[in-house]
């Protein structure tokens, strides 16, 4: 059946089924014509080539009567190829649409997908007139519409929210669910009721939008894992699908929502999968390549503070809505409640370097859809002056790294740190107390995906990258990281148990502090990577959670963990605590008090062999009466030889309770009246006060 095309519009940029056909609109500023092409079911023939009719401002569309959902299409895009002047069209190549909302598989690798001759001496300068068709995967009309009852977002505040980092695949692959390894998987009962059961909140889940497989992966047999190669903003990446519907997706959410647990993307908006100049035109390259990437000042080459290949151009109004667009339509099309921006310092890039009050955040900010979702920032990138920690503007949540690396120093001993821990359990106030920004803005974390595992940080004193084939030159070097006496996996008792109390006390230290948790899942069963800290291209049981070895005691402590937590308000308040009178009481919200029962000197402070951190907190100065809920805490950090500490003194009728103990896990709750506490070697205590005989 021949199709014809009608003027369409210009204002639905992507495929958009209207009911009784197909409107089709492309973005690109430099095009001279657009091709639309249509494929048969299978995606191996390609039946017709219609010109896209208008062109209205930047955006080229036509409307197809009669084209129904499940029709497969891609562009051709002419134009001049003039590399030097910043432009690479090749209507060659078949090119995928931007805002596809689903793709049929992946690019399959070939000297074909490349818009020049990789013989040619000049490489990228040259014109390749092969034909990608056959290579590309191609992409789906979509209908989204989904039945989604009575759904409706949990809205959990950061002060209650626990994080739990996942990776699709690794989560669920060995898991006895019905299809392990796909969205389905984590929309199981027994998924859910694991999550449930541990206390999480928030599912943040690594990459879900469709990315390629690098083909230097391929050819090492490798694959890229993480997902951070995205070609396709719109689009779940179809290895998570089982029968590539999108209610796959929407499904899952529904049934985390259900549950009460939010659904966090982990998005890739600084670069695309289209690597540098020397890298295959997919999409955004043959469609308008000056566009929709960050240029050097020759044109030629990229700018690549992402360290990717390439940096998208946000600074283009084009290239910024379609960001938004994808966005808005994860949230109200697909429901998801917030996102995670990959080196997010590079969304916020001008030729002037990281702008705090960029065209990306004020866009974001004043956004009525955006603005009511979690915005966790990942605040750094490779560029110059990319480390940003801490200058995000509010509503933004940030990965607080000097968290992480700050309690892996006190709990492995390193010179002095037990001042870096005081300020890290406190919320990093030095970073996030300005502008109106709470203590929860510091995302806590003691691991993520990118790094050892919580088992292997214990495990392993170096990283041990060899499978991933760069000779282990490859993954971040200074981990902090301790053995505890030998190097990998071991039969001695003594050293199995010093492991074991070591990951206690570090889960311990996560949930003990101000700021919102973030836990890497797999942590709380001992996962472990066999020492490989940057498993990105490990698709294979190194990375997938195997939960028939799974450590139950460290499940049931860090689930005890997690409810303590959430007993206790002073562990995640909004506000800052520094040492201010509290008009309830006339008492300090913060005394850091000596083992000797004595407030801490600058002189203590700087002793170099303090090992140990006693903390007392309460309810911050200037809570107002409602969020006044409880007395104090009283918490031990001691990464030195067993210690007795002085509680502090009490008010009558009330007195202190240990609740937590690392060095006895699941021991009951101790009551103190008054006197000492003995602190084992290398543990935590919390105790809270409460009413009793005093």
């Amino acid at each position: 059946m021949t199709l014809t095309i009608e003027r369409g519009r210009h204002d639905r940029i992507g495929a958009t089924f209207d009911g009784d056909g197909v409107n089709f609109a492309l973005f690109s500023e430099h095009a001279t014509a657009v091709e639309l092409c249509l494929f048969t079911p299978d995606g191996q023939r390609e039946t017709q080539r219609l010109t896209l009719p208008e062109r209205s401002g930047w955006v080229w569309h036509g409307r197809v009567p009669g084209l129904m959902p499940g029709q497969l299409y891609g562009y051709r895009v002419h134009g001049p190829h003039a590399p030097e002047e910043g432009h690479r069209f090749n209507p060659h190549k078949l090119l995928l649409d931007p805002y596809a909302k689903r793709l049929t598989g992946h690019p399959r690798w070939s000297d074909a997908l490349f818009g020049y001759n990789p013989a040619a001496k000049t490489l990228d300068l040259t014109l390749s007139t092969r034909d990608s068709a056959r290579f590309m995967p191609k992409c789906v009309v979509e209908d989204p519409s989904f039945f989604w009852g009575n759904d409706r977002p949990p809205v959990i505040p950061p002060s209650e929210s626990v994080i739990y980092e996942a990776h699709v695949k690794g989560l669920t692959r060995l898991a006895d669910v019905p299809h392990p390894g796909r969205f389905l998987a984590l929309a199981s009962d027994r998924m859910i009721d694991h999550l449930l059961g541990l206390g999480i909140t928030a599912v943040e889940l690594l990459p879900v939008h469709a990315f390629i497989n690098d083909r230097w992966l391929v050819e090492k047999k490798l694959t890229n894992y993480w997902g951070y190669q995205s070609i396709g903003f719109f689009a779940p990446d179809p290895r998570y699908l089982v029968n590539g519907q999108l209610a796959e997706f929407q499904h899952m959410v529904a049934r985390l929502h259900a549950a009460g647990i939010e659904v966090i993307l982990d998005v890739v908006y600084n670069h695309t999968g289209e690597g540098n100049e020397l890298g295959p035109t997919l999409s955004f390259r043959g469609i308008d390549n000056r566009s929709y990437y960050r240029l050097a000042p020759d044109m030629r080459h990229y700018i690549n503070d992402t360290g990717c290949g390439n940096t998208l151009n946000l600074n283009h109004p084009m290239v910024l809505r379609m960001v938004m667009d994808s966005l808005r339509y994860w949230v109200e099309v697909m429901h998801v409640d917030g996102f995670r921006f990959d080196l997010a310092s590079t969304l916020a890039r001008d030729d002037d370097g990281f702008q705090p009050n960029s065209a990306f955040f004020a866009a974001i900010r004043q956004d009525p859809v955006l603005n009511r979702v979690k915005l966790i920032a990942e605040p750094w990138d490779i560029g110059p002056g990319g480390y940003q920690l801490g200058a995000y503007p509010h509503p933004f949540m940030e990965w607080n790294d000097k968290f992480r690396d700050g309690v892996r120093r006190f709990w492995r001993r390193d010179d002095r740190p037990v001042p870096e821990l005081a300020a890290r359990i406190t919320g990093s106030a030095i970073q996030f107390d300005h502008s109106g920004r709470a203590a929860t803005s510091s995302v806590n974390f003691i691991t993520a995906h990118d790094g050892f595992t919580l088992m292997d940080l214990v495990s392993y004193a170096q990283k041990h990258n060899d499978a991933n084939g760069e000779d282990n030159r490859d993954g971040h070097s200074g981990n902090y990281a301790d053995n505890m006496g030998h190097e990998g996996p071991t039969d001695a008792p003594r050293i199995i148990s010093a492991r074991a109390q070591r990951r206690r006390n570090l889960m311990a230290t996560l949930m003990l502090s101000q700021g919102t948790p973030m836990l890497l899942a797999g942590d709380e069963i001992g996962h472990t990577q066999q020492g490989n800290n940057n498993a990105y291209c490990q698709d294979n049981d190194l990375t997938w959670i195997d939960w028939e070895k799974g450590d139950a005691e460290m499940l049931a402590f860090t689930r005890r963990l997690i409810r303590f937590r959430r007993n206790h308000p002073i562990l995640r308040q909004k506000r800052f605590l520094h040492a201010r009178a509290r008009e309830a009481d006339g008492k300090a919200d913060v005394l850091w008090w000596h083992a000797e029962g004595r407030r801490m000197t600058p002189a203590d402070w700087e002793d170099p062999a303090l090992s140990w951190l006693c903390v007392e907190m309460r309810t911050a100065s200037g809570t107002p009466a409602y969020d006044d809920l409880e007395y104090a805490l009283f918490l031990v950090f001691n990464a030195g030889p067993a210690l007795d500490v002085t509680l502090p003194p009490t008010p009558a009728g009330q007195i202190w309770s240990r609740r937590i103990d690392t060095a006895m896990p699941l021991a009951d709750p101790e009551r103190f009246a008054a006197g000492r506490l003995t602190v084992a070697a290398h543990s935590v205590s919390a105790l809270v006060l409460e009413s009793g005989p005093g």
